[in-house]
């Protein structure tokens, strides 16, 4: 998880979600609250793909197979992928996506939400990473410290 390149305020003044329905909002905020973060339902209206410059860094969903609580798949580093997923009883590997590099989370109320805003941007500063040098110098317009990582 390391340096987080993207600046940007969290969400801590907001209150601890008590329903299904209040982790799922407190989610879309957590995603949308990143600069250039949009939005979209290309699997459908019950899946919210959140994207930065068409790319997508977080999938919001709820699986009755994986959990009774909402999830949220995010890009993880490959190397911190089973690290996550050892230590903490709410990250599984990605659901759906290519377990080397995505992190399914469950939003439940053993879930430490300062920890998974962490993930949430460090899944949107793994995408941004790997976005073309003059997309990610265009999130400098937005507020953000574009990550100047080459090594993707």
């Amino acid at each position: 998880m390391g340096d987080r390149p993207v600046h940007r305020a969290g969400l801590g003044g907001l209150p601890a979600p008590q329903t299904p329905q209040g982790y799922a909002e407190w989610c879309r905020a957590a995603c949308l609250a990143l600069p250039g973060a949009f939005v979209d339902w290309p699997f459908g209206p019950d899946s919210d793909v959140f994207k930065i410059h068409g790319k997508m860094f977080a999938l919001l969903w709820h699986n009755p197979r994986v959990s009774e609580h909402m999830i949220v798949n995010l890009k993880a580093e490959p190397d911190e992928v089973p690290l996550l997923i050892a230590t903490h009883e709410v990250v599984g590997p990605g659901f759906h996506m290519n377990k080397r590099h995505w992190i399914t989370v469950e939003l439940c109320p053993a879930a430490d939400l300062g920890f998974v805003e962490e993930l949430i941007e460090d899944s949107y500063d793994n995408v941004v990473a790997g976005l073309p040098l003059r997309l990610r110098s265009s999130l400098r317009s937005l507020g953000a410290t574009p990550s100047t990582r080459t090594d993707r």
